[in-house]
């Protein structure tokens, strides 16, 4: 007696695809086929690249701590570059221009699709204010740019001025005093947040003689503009004893009096 064997289904189905018509385009097919893949794709580019359905309607802007920078006026320095279809925007002209405002210290720019142009900054901060000869305070951020002058200086923020000594006026022309100032702001922006907010004023009477006034009629002598940041940790240590009278200008050998 012969052996029986059930049928299995998915040899069954291997056999009905194997011998399946395949559909195959004729050459008239193809052509109409590539001619619709074309047009679809000029009609995409159309709509993307050149017509209005899809250009810039606003740009938004966001980033701004206080109203010495707004909105406006970074619209404003972008200017043509964020208009037209949105997909055209030149993103990196357009960070070039909105970084180019002083108060700007670097700014992100991208596409919010489908209408709207996206803008982020980050506003410089100011460590340090320098008193010029006319009475205006110049800020000056931690990278020593500086970006904005005023009739006043802002709270919170210490003020350089220049105090010179006979002797710091006699090396003038050996060390000029951009470069004293250029010393000053750096020693202000390596101090710790709460002591830079504490200290009224940088006064610079030589490169080896810059003091900050704190408040509460507090003293600390810095010297030079040198081991910034061991002096900073010196001082912040130093600061939890009793004095008026602070001395890190050698940091390895500290003081305390009155």
């Amino acid at each position: 007696m012969a052996d029986a064997r059930l049928a299995d289904p998915l040899d069954e189905e291997f056999e009905a695809e194997e011998y399946a018509p395949r559909l195959r385009l004729s050459r008239r097919g193809t052509v109409v086929l590539g001619a619709l893949t074309v047009v679809l794709l000029g009609t995409l580019s159309w709509l993307v690249f050149l017509s209005s359905v899809l250009e810039v309607r606003s740009v938004s802007v966001q980033g701004m701590r206080d109203d010495r920078l707004t909105a406006d006026e970074v619209r404003s320095a972008i200017g043509g570059v964020g208009s037209g279809p949105l997909a055209r925007v030149d993103l990196d002209e357009a960070r070039r221009r909105v970084e180019a405002i002083p108060r700007v210290a670097r700014a992100e720019v991208w596409r919010g699709w489908p209408n709207t142009l996206r803008v982020k900054v980050a506003q410089r901060t100011a460590v340090a204010v320098v008193k010029g000869e006319d009475g205006q305070f110049t800020q000056v951020d931690a990278g020593g740019v500086s970006f904005a002058t005023e009739p006043a200086a802002p709270e919170g923020v210490p003020v350089v001025e220049l105090k010179l000594s006979q002797q710091a006026l006699d090396v003038e022309s050996v060390i000029g005093r951009p470069q004293l100032v250029q010393g000053a702001v750096a020693v202000a922006a390596g101090l710790p947040a709460d002591v830079r907010q504490r200290a009224g004023a940088v006064l610079v009477h030589s490169y080896d003689d810059i003091q900050l006034q704190l408040g509460g009629g507090v003293t600390v002598r810095w010297g030079s503009p040198e081991q910034i940041d061991r002096k900073a940790r010196v001082l912040v240590a130093l600061l939890t004893q009793k004095g008026t009278n602070f001395d890190v200008s050698a940091p390895d050998s500290p003081t305390v009096s009155g």
